[in-house]
């Protein structure tokens, strides 16, 4: 048995918590010391880890005690559904990683994107920074940029435009022709080269993200024309697919 001190030190939960799971009925103590200090067992604890686990699955607590209370409750389909759940959100986590990323490349403050102003921009990187700064990729980007002057990023971004303004071109033809599929690979490759690697995973979800509406797909299609973001889109996750 574990005392409720152990217990908070143990999960990282607070003893206030654990005696409000108490109070709601959430995670009874399986018993009480001569001194009336609450006490935990073996299945105790098993029963606050679903519970923490729901927590980091944004579960209310009203629902999670509904489940975990249901006379059908399994613990092991539980934990199953768990893991299935923290996969889900951590491919979640690392898809809006990789936008954040895309705001980053495509969002650069030198270039001519009239949707956003001078200071969207500025703090669109200032958030990039703050919440993605540990990453690899980004790591890899600042230093691929820390001796660029502001010209030598204005050059990079409007090569990089000019990609899709040749996607412009071929935008009426099938994504999945060899002109189209080159294409694809120099945007991966010119990514890779100047500002961090591009798996095909992180590619496609830059593909969706230009395709899917807003001021990415408006400003790439001001290149290249109406479809192109679309088009782009489409050939990438040819690409993948047969890379899969």
């Amino acid at each position: 048995m574990m005392t409720v001190n152990e217990v908070s030190k143990l999960a990282g939960v607070s003893i206030r918590t654990l005696q409000y799971y108490d109070k709601i009925g959430l995670l009874h103590p399986s018993g009480y010391t001569d001194a009336g200090y609450r006490l935990y067992d073996d299945t105790d604890l098993e029963r606050l880890q679903h519970i923490l686990l729901f927590r980091e699955l944004e579960f209310s607590l009203k629902d999670i005690k509904v489940i975990i209370s249901s006379p059908d409750f399994n613990r092991s389909k539980a934990l199953e559904q768990q893991i299935e759940l923290l996969r889900l959100k951590k491919e979640h986590i690392e898809n809006l990683i990789n936008f954040a990323l895309g705001i980053k490349m495509l969002g650069v403050k030198h270039m001519d994107f009239k949707a956003f102003d001078r200071s969207k921009l500025d703090e669109y990187s200032r958030q990039a920074k703050e919440l993605y700064g540990n990453t690899s990729e980004y790591k890899e980007m600042e230093e691929k940029q820390k001796n660029r002057t502001e010209e030598d990023e204005k050059i990079l971004a409007d090569r990089f435009m000019l990609l899709f303004k040749e996607a412009g071109e071929i935008k009426d033809s099938d994504p999945a022709s060899d002109e189209a599929q080159n294409l694809v690979k120099r945007i991966q490759d010119y990514i890779t080269e100047n500002l961090y690697t591009c798996t095909n995973k992180i590619l496609r979800v830059l593909g969706k993200m230009y395709s899917g509406g807003g001021d990415f797909t408006t400003n790439i299609d001001a290149y290249g024309g109406e479809g192109t973001a679309v088009f782009v889109a489409n050939a990438i996750e040819i690409y993948c697919d047969n890379a899969e």
